[in-house]
């Protein structure tokens, strides 16, 4: 079973679950504010739960793509989106800060 690590918690979950579920269902949200109230419910649309993922994944499908592939996000950021992204391997996922987790380090930032 592999093992998503995620703030202080160490998670376990079957290979193949959705990453936001995995989440969810411990009582923890890739969700930062409000946005834990006002997003998609998962669908993939809004943005909020993109997260820095480490470890094997699921490649990104076409509406994930889609979703981050306009601002506030750049799709050269590296983040994933929870909701549409399937857990492969042992995680350690990160929560940036920002209403839709936008504010990732990217290569060259001082």
């Amino acid at each position: 079973m592999p093992t998503v690590r995620f703030r202080d918690r160490e998670l376990e979950c079957e290979a193949g679950a959705i990453l936001r579920d995995v989440l969810r269902d411990a009582g923890v949200t890739p969700h930062n504010g409000l946005a834990d109230t006002l997003n998609c419910g998962g669908l993939g649309t809004c943005g909020t739960c993109a997260v820095a993922v480490e470890g094997p994944v699921s490649e990104r499908d076409a509406r994930e793509r889609r979703r981050l592939s306009f601002p506030p996000h750049d799709p050269d950021d590296g983040l994933r989106l929870a909701c549409r992204t399937r857990v492969r391997g042992d995680l350690t996922v990160t929560k940036q800060p920002g209403f839709w987790g936008q504010y990732a380090e990217t290569a060259g930032d001082d």
